[in-house]
């Protein structure tokens, strides 16, 4: 249970728009899990939070507790991967990376260990020049870490992670030629 007013690192994993001037955010929390938030004005060419709710950014965040979405009152930006934003490979593997985890975790589940799980693999990102294998080895990694892969017998770990997920990743669909 989170107390009104709470605070954590994150990695924003998706954004949306809403209303006129405002953002719906996914992150994945080191304390909370994932969590969806709202980023209230952050549209706006004044905002101060308006660069630090990027995909994929590593950030420290204060939110309070509401009815409907909690609200994000405040942002600081730990690492914005800047390295990768300058390379499409990489931004398309970074996309990767984070639907994977928001579509294969729960609301509010604390899972510290894929957090950090996510955040050294976009560490790793920025200086990696083996995307193939470093795609690989984290679909193997995370499969292993929420006990889904028990040894590494399994071949087609994109088949297995597939029917975790009941679904396609579309970030496969997008980079096929860096993500297979």
């Amino acid at each position: 249970m989170k107390p009104k007013t709470y605070s954590s690192e994150a990695v924003v994993l998706l954004r949306k728009n809403y209303k006129e001037a405002d953002r719906i955010i996914s992150v994945f929390s080191k304390k909370f899990g994932k969590i969806t938030l709202l980023a209230k004005g952050v549209r706006k060419l004044k905002s101060k939070k308006r660069g630090h709710i990027e995909v994929f950014s590593n950030i420290k965040f204060i939110a309070s507790k509401t009815k409907t979405f909690d609200i994000v009152t405040e942002t600081e930006t730990i690492n914005d991967f800047s390295q990768i934003r300058s390379n499409l490979n990489k931004v398309t593997l970074a996309y990767f990376f984070c639907e994977v985890v928001e579509k294969i975790t729960r609301e509010d589940e604390a899972l510290p260990k894929i957090y950090d799980l996510l955040v050294k693999y976009l560490t790793m990102l920025e200086i990696e020049t083996d995307l193939k294998s470093l795609r690989f080895k984290f679909v193997e990694e995370i499969l292993k870490d929420l006990g889904y892969l028990d040894s590494n017998t399994f071949n087609n770990l994109d088949a297995l992670l597939e029917e975790v997920l009941e679904r396609k990743v579309n970030s496969v669909r997008v980079g096929k030629k860096v993500l297979e």
